[in-house]
């Protein structure tokens, strides 16, 4: 099973309470339910709103059970932006 690290930005780190971490996972999905265990309040939720990039490429609409996952790779955890 790849190492990956799950790097998390603005409201996603507040609510894991650190910048990054490693996971155990083949697909986004399975790394994403390790997040939710691991962090079962605020960012669970947060989780919900987010868009992701594995590597640098984004998910978009893609089932995150597809989206398989590289050993030494990286999952950004994007909340969505103020703007305007």
């Amino acid at each position: 099973m790849p190492k990956v690290t799950v790097r998390y930005w603005a409201a996603a780190k507040a609510a894991a309470g650190t910048a990054e971490e490693p996971y155990h996972a083949d697909t986004l999905a399975e790394a994403l339910a390790e997040v939710r265990v691991r962090h079962p309040g605020e960012l669970a939720r947060v989780l919900r709103r987010c868009s992701f990039l594995v590597d640098g490429d984004p998910v978009g609409t893609r089932e995150h059970e597809t989206v398989r996952l590289a050993e030494g790779g990286t999952v950004e955890v994007l909340p969505p932006f103020a703007g305007g």
